[in-house]
């Protein structure tokens, strides 16, 4: 597979490493890509996924699918997206967890490259309703290192459990660390 020949190649001349792998027994899951803070957390996340054999889908803006980009982000993975229309994305996203029997759908739920105090819910109630775990995967530029840390199995009480997962993205150092998670 090229993707994964490609994988190999990023990390190796950037000196990454992989950390951590798809908890056994997981077939669905959301998949938090934070903290997001450059257009290199893409490739490196991709990469990563390529190399852990983690089968991520992900949503794009429907404005990056043009000729010929459109096809390429389809082959990673790519799932476009309306932001107009986004009071619908937790409905669309629970109907692609029915529709596949093993995916891993992955989020930046700051919904921006820069600080966000806020995130974004979304993510947490498409794992609500579609009943599957949240994967905390992480980029940490420090160390030149990807992988999954914790698994969060949604209880219900956002709150609590964003106290969780804002814990684990605090031990990790992203590209641009002055927009990272405090």
């Amino acid at each position: 597979m090229f993707g994964k020949a490609l994988a190999k190649v990023i990390f190796k001349v950037s000196g990454w490493k992989l950390k951590g792998s798809m908890p056994p027994g997981i077939k669905q899951a959301i998949m938090i890509a934070a903290p997001h803070t450059s257009n290199w957390d893409f490739v490196y996340a991709r990469a990563a996924f390529y190399l852990m054999d983690v089968p991520v889908k992900l949503t794009i803006k429907k404005e990056a699918f043009f000729f010929p980009m459109g096809a390429l982000l389809k082959s990673m993975g790519a799932v476009p997206v309306d932001r107009k229309k986004n009071n619908n994305l937790v409905a669309a996203m629970v109907d692609l967890f029915k529709e596949y029997d093993e995916m891993v759908m992955m989020v930046t739920p700051e919904g921006t490259r820069k600080y966000q105090p806020r995130w974004k819910k979304g993510f947490y109630h498409t794992a609500v309703q579609a009943g599957v775990p949240i994967l905390l995967g992480y980029l940490d530029y420090a160390k030149k290192e990807a992988g999954i840390g914790p698994t969060i199995h949604p209880t219900g009480d956002f709150e609590a459990d964003m106290v969780k997962i804002l814990d684990f993205y605090r031990t990790v150092t992203p590209k641009f660390p002055s927009q990272g998670v405090r």
